[in-house]
Protein backbone atom coordinates (compact mmCIF):
# COMPACT_ATOMS: atom_id res chain seq x y z
CA UNK A 1 0.00 0.00 0.00
CA UNK A 2 1.30 3.22 -0.80
CA UNK A 3 0.61 6.59 1.02
CA UNK A 4 0.52 9.87 -0.67
CA UNK A 5 1.08 13.26 1.45
CA UNK A 6 -0.62 16.38 0.39
CA UNK A 7 2.40 18.90 1.35
CA UNK A 8 1.09 22.54 0.79
CA UNK A 9 2.39 25.03 -1.11
CA UNK A 10 3.96 27.99 1.30
CA UNK A 11 4.85 31.46 0.17
CA UNK A 12 7.67 32.81 2.12
CA UNK A 13 8.34 36.52 1.98
CA UNK A 14 11.53 37.98 3.56
CA UNK A 15 11.27 34.97 5.95
CA UNK A 16 7.57 34.88 6.95
CA UNK A 17 5.81 32.17 5.66
CA UNK A 18 2.12 30.98 5.28
CA UNK A 19 0.43 28.44 2.84
CA UNK A 20 -1.83 29.34 0.48
CA UNK A 21 -5.39 27.75 0.06
CA UNK A 22 -5.71 23.85 -1.41
CA UNK A 23 -7.63 25.18 -4.63
CA UNK A 24 -5.49 28.03 -5.33
CA UNK A 25 -2.90 26.96 -8.80
CA UNK A 26 0.17 28.23 -9.08
CA UNK A 27 1.33 29.64 -12.21
CA UNK A 28 4.75 30.57 -13.94
CA UNK A 29 6.07 33.73 -12.23
CA UNK A 30 9.14 35.68 -13.46
CA UNK A 31 10.54 38.99 -13.53
CA UNK A 32 8.98 41.41 -10.86
CA UNK A 33 6.39 38.47 -10.08
CA UNK A 34 7.62 36.20 -7.08
CA UNK A 35 4.38 34.41 -6.78
CA UNK A 36 1.32 33.84 -9.12
CA UNK A 37 -2.18 31.29 -8.41
CA UNK A 38 -5.43 30.85 -10.49
CA UNK A 39 -8.33 30.92 -7.72
CA UNK A 40 -11.19 29.10 -9.22
CA UNK A 41 -14.94 31.17 -10.21
CA UNK A 42 -17.29 31.15 -8.27
CA UNK A 43 -20.71 29.87 -9.59
CA UNK A 44 -21.89 32.06 -12.07
CA UNK A 45 -18.70 33.81 -12.97
CA UNK A 46 -16.86 32.26 -15.85
CA UNK A 47 -13.39 34.16 -15.49
CA UNK A 48 -11.02 32.76 -12.61
CA UNK A 49 -9.91 35.63 -10.14
CA UNK A 50 -5.90 35.45 -9.80
CA UNK A 51 -3.39 36.24 -6.85
CA UNK A 52 0.01 37.91 -7.91
CA UNK A 53 2.82 38.73 -5.30
CA UNK A 54 5.57 41.17 -6.53
CA UNK A 55 8.52 42.65 -5.44
CA UNK A 56 10.67 45.36 -6.88
CA UNK A 57 13.12 45.98 -4.19
CA UNK A 58 13.92 48.67 -1.70
CA UNK A 59 12.97 52.00 -2.54
CA UNK A 60 11.10 50.81 -6.07
CA UNK A 61 7.77 50.27 -6.71
CA UNK A 62 6.54 53.28 -4.82
CA UNK A 63 4.82 53.39 -1.12
CA UNK A 64 1.38 52.85 0.14
CA UNK A 65 0.06 56.05 -1.53
CA UNK A 66 1.61 55.27 -4.72
CA UNK A 67 0.39 51.47 -4.80
CA UNK A 68 -3.40 52.54 -3.85
CA UNK A 69 -3.75 55.79 -5.89
CA UNK A 70 -2.28 53.32 -9.15
CA UNK A 71 -5.18 50.86 -8.19
CA UNK A 72 -7.72 52.91 -8.14
CA UNK A 73 -6.72 54.15 -11.85
CA UNK A 74 -7.37 50.78 -12.39
CA UNK A 75 -11.28 50.48 -11.21
CA UNK A 76 -13.93 52.65 -12.71
CA UNK A 77 -16.09 53.06 -10.03
CA UNK A 78 -16.52 54.41 -6.04
CA UNK A 79 -13.11 55.35 -4.18
CA UNK A 80 -11.87 51.78 -2.55
CA UNK A 81 -11.46 51.53 1.63
CA UNK A 82 -8.14 50.99 3.06
CA UNK A 83 -7.21 49.22 6.00
CA UNK A 84 -4.21 48.34 8.17
CA UNK A 85 -2.51 45.97 10.62
CA UNK A 86 0.23 44.17 11.63
CA UNK A 87 1.25 40.71 10.25
CA UNK A 88 4.08 38.95 11.46
CA UNK A 89 5.56 42.30 13.23
CA UNK A 90 5.09 43.85 9.69
CA UNK A 91 3.10 46.51 8.75
CA UNK A 92 -0.03 45.29 5.93
CA UNK A 93 -2.12 48.30 4.16
CA UNK A 94 -4.99 46.46 2.21
CA UNK A 95 -7.01 48.26 -0.19
CA UNK A 96 -10.12 46.99 -1.02
CA UNK A 97 -11.88 48.31 -4.64
CA UNK A 98 -14.66 47.42 -6.78
CA UNK A 99 -16.35 48.48 -9.90
CA UNK A 100 -15.25 47.87 -13.88
CA UNK A 101 -11.54 46.68 -13.86
CA UNK A 102 -9.72 47.87 -16.60
CA UNK A 103 -7.51 45.08 -17.25
CA UNK A 104 -4.21 45.40 -19.42
CA UNK A 105 -1.33 42.47 -19.52
CA UNK A 106 1.06 45.05 -18.66
CA UNK A 107 -1.11 47.21 -16.53
CA UNK A 108 1.58 50.37 -16.77
CA UNK A 109 1.83 50.29 -20.62
CA UNK A 110 0.12 53.11 -21.76
CA UNK A 111 0.23 51.73 -25.21
CA UNK A 112 -2.38 49.25 -24.53
CA UNK A 113 -6.04 49.80 -24.49
CA UNK A 114 -7.54 48.86 -21.58
CA UNK A 115 -10.25 45.87 -21.63
CA UNK A 116 -13.23 46.71 -19.15
CA UNK A 117 -14.12 43.94 -17.16
CA UNK A 118 -17.68 45.10 -15.14
CA UNK A 119 -18.36 43.46 -11.45
CA UNK A 120 -14.79 42.82 -10.83
CA UNK A 121 -13.17 43.61 -7.74
CA UNK A 122 -9.29 44.21 -5.97
CA UNK A 123 -7.64 43.37 -2.84
CA UNK A 124 -4.32 45.22 -3.04
CA UNK A 125 -1.41 45.01 -0.65
CA UNK A 126 1.40 46.61 0.31
CA UNK A 127 3.29 44.23 2.72
CA UNK A 128 6.34 46.21 4.07
CA UNK A 129 9.22 44.01 4.97
CA UNK A 130 12.75 45.28 6.21
CA UNK A 131 14.10 44.47 2.66
CA UNK A 132 11.19 46.09 0.92
CA UNK A 133 7.98 46.15 -0.11
CA UNK A 134 5.81 42.83 -1.65
CA UNK A 135 2.74 43.75 -3.64
CA UNK A 136 -0.29 41.36 -3.96
CA UNK A 137 -3.32 41.88 -6.08
CA UNK A 138 -6.18 39.99 -5.63
CA UNK A 139 -8.60 40.69 -8.64
CA UNK A 140 -11.30 38.97 -10.42
CA UNK A 141 -15.11 38.61 -10.77
CA UNK A 142 -16.89 40.28 -7.57
CA UNK A 143 -18.40 37.14 -6.38
CA UNK A 144 -15.42 35.24 -7.04
CA UNK A 145 -13.11 37.69 -4.65
CA UNK A 146 -16.01 37.70 -2.43
CA UNK A 147 -15.80 33.48 -2.19
CA UNK A 148 -12.23 33.34 -1.42
CA UNK A 149 -11.93 36.77 0.49
CA UNK A 150 -11.91 34.68 3.61
CA UNK A 151 -9.71 32.33 2.42
CA UNK A 152 -7.37 35.09 1.27
CA UNK A 153 -7.59 36.91 4.38
CA UNK A 154 -6.69 34.05 6.38
CA UNK A 155 -3.27 33.25 4.32
CA UNK A 156 -2.42 37.27 4.44
CA UNK A 157 -2.68 37.07 8.04
CA UNK A 158 -1.39 33.53 8.55
CA UNK A 159 2.25 35.09 7.70
CA UNK A 160 4.48 33.77 10.51
CA UNK A 161 8.27 32.68 11.02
Amino acid sequence: MHILLACALVVTLDGLSSPVPADWKEQPAGGMRVKSFTVPHAPGDTRDAEVIVFFFGPGQGGGVEDNVTRWQSMFEGPKGKLETFQVGGVKTTVFDVSGTYLYKPRPVDPSIAPERRPDHRMLGVVFETSHGPYFIRFVGPQKTVAAHKAAFDAWLKGFKK
